[in-house]
């Protein structure tokens, strides 16, 4: 049986209570370490599977859980709603489809063709199973926490190791777009959730832009840290010498090309789907399994 309240959720928005963690889960999930005549859907599809940019996508489900915290509240007020919601509008069928959907008139056949040659070499097959296994664990906190002891350990024992990580992480991000991105999808959810009655925000949208720019260089250097001890965790097998080849494949100008176009239809879907649930979330009520 359900009790629950028939009154339709509001919320105002406290400002910036939430926007400090939530970028840094965000960053987490959205800077993917993986890879003009556009190339075939059933090319892209398949080079999607090879650099594990599919699982990727996927994992944008576990940011769903992030969207009631940026309104004040938790998860469980909607009881098991909530979780029918989520899985509902993070369909990973759906994003897959968006993301195709993108990159069909957009990735080039040349620059397709230069990144999937290097993540078919043996080297590139073993990063892609890594990162694939990284992407898949729910549980962020704990492949934060091994990769922080991780670091601390390596600041002793191989310092190198920290600054040729420091790289790869720059070259995977070499447009230092992420915050940018994390900062739009935030104010695009807010806008969608005001404009479907589920909050009422205490600002206009200038105002909410200029909010989430206050402290933007501490949650720069934040989303740095987080996204260092992601790397050494997720790449903690390989040597030295293998984390310097992978950055200088990154470094090349095509997969440069390949890498600003999957992280901009990674964020890009991450704020549509952001933008569907603030939609639906008009459709719950406050209430509680019992």
């Amino acid at each position: 049986m359900t009790d629950t309240d028939t009154r339709p959720f509001r919320a105002l928005i406290p400002p910036l209570r939430w926007l400090f963690g939530l970028l840094i889960l965000f960053a987490g999930l959205a800077s993917f370490a993986a890879p003009t005549r556009a190339a075939e859907r059933g090319r892209i599809e398949a080079f999607l599977q090879v650099t594990g940019f599919d699982v990727a996508l996927d994992s944008i489900a576990f940011s769903a859980g992030a969207a009631p915290k940026m309104l004040g509240i938790e998860p469980g007020l909607f009881g098991s709603e909530w979780e029918r919601l989520s899985k509902e509008v993070f369909d990973t069928a759906e994003m897959q489809g968006l993301g195709l959907d993108i990159l069909e008139p957009t990735l080039r056949d040349e620059a397709l063709n230069h990144a999937a040659e290097f993540y078919a070499s043996d080297l590139g097959q073993r990063l892609v199973a890594a990162e694939n296994h990284s992407q898949r664990l729910e549980d962020d906190s704990a492949k934060q926490a091994e990769g922080k002891q991780i670091l601390a350990d390596l600041r002793d024992s191989d310092p190198g190791r920290i600054k040729a990580l420091e790289r790869m992480n720059g070259s995977i991000d070499a447009a230092g777009a992420s915050l940018r991105a994390m900062q739009e999808i935030q104010f695009r959810f807010l806008m969608a959730a005001s404009a479907a009655g589920v909050v009422e925000l205490r600002t206009d949208a200038d105002e909410l832009r200029a909010l989430l720019k206050q402290n933007e260089a501490e949650l720069r250097e934040a989303i740095r840290a987080s996204a260092l001890a992601g790397s050494a965790f997720t790449y903690r097998d390989f040597t030295d010498e293998e984390i310097v080849a992978y950055t200088e494949a990154l470094d090349h100008p095509l997969m440069q090309e390949v890498y600003e176009l999957l992280n901009a239809t990674q964020y890009e879907i991450m704020a549509n789907r952001f933008e569907v649930l603030a939609a639906r979330m008009a459709e719950l009520r406050p209430g509680q399994d019992i």
